[in-house]
């Protein structure tokens, strides 16, 4: 993926075989369900976003749950999967660290370039995945096991180290995850039109998992 290259461009070179029509519909309906979500969205508001009658969507996706998995699934299999597993372990996992912060920092500033480049698809996977089991396991299956698994490794030695507190890792890492995470929801999803300072946000995300996770002196 190039620097100027998000999901969704790749997503339609991969397609080989996908139409205009269809193109402009999957377009049309990552807009739609990111704007106001799945529930909400009816296929005419799609169909006339993608300048499309809304006949030529059922033509293509039975209905819109199958409109949504023709979204996400291979965007989770073929294309999210692949690449956030390969870029986050050649550009975090894979690194060596001198101290738990340094881990933290590259944590952050990684995952927040590829939101930035990718909003609307991350709004669309936090919204949907709750609600969809299929899609759920294949999001775990595909990459929050091959994740979790290189971390376990690492929080493991930053804790022989004495870099974090002795607790089970898995609550190591799921408490620096969800720190994280819940920064870049609020500041995508929940509250975008806040006036953000996201240098002094970010800061103040680490400083709370460092000081939340590192031994009392």
């Amino acid at each position: 993926m190039s620097s100027q290259e998000s999901i969704l461009d790749l997503i339609l070179k991969e397609e080989k075989n996908i139409t205009n029509k269809q193109k402009k519909i999957l377009i049309a309906a990552i807009e739609a369900f990111s704007d106001k979500g799945y529930a909400a969205t009816s296929t005419n508001e799609i169909a006339k976003k993608a300048g499309v009658a809304e006949g030529t969507i059922f033509r293509h996706y039975k209905t819109k749950k199958d409109l949504l998995t023709a979204i996400l699934t291979p965007l989770v299999h073929t294309l999210i999967a692949p690449f956030i597993v390969k870029d986050f372990f050649r550009k975090v996992l894979d690194l060596s660290y001198n101290t738990f912060e340094e881990f933290i920092r590259a944590i952050v500033y990684n995952r927040l370039e590829f939101l930035k480049k990718n909003q609307a698809l991350f709004k669309i996977l936090i919204q949907e995945i709750p609600f969809h089991e299929d899609l759920r396991e294949l999001f775990k299956e595909q990459i929050a096991k091959k994740i979790f698994k290189r971390m376990e490794e690492l929080v493991d030695s930053f804790k022989a180290k004495g870099e974090i507190i002795d607790i089970p890792t898995y609550s190591s890492i799921r408490l620096t995850v969800t720190s994280i995470f819940g920064y870049f929801i609020a500041r995508y999803i929940l509250l975008p039109e806040a006036k953000w300072n996201d240098e002094e946000e970010i800061e103040t995300t680490i400083q709370f998992i460092l000081y939340g996770l590192t031994p009392r002196k």
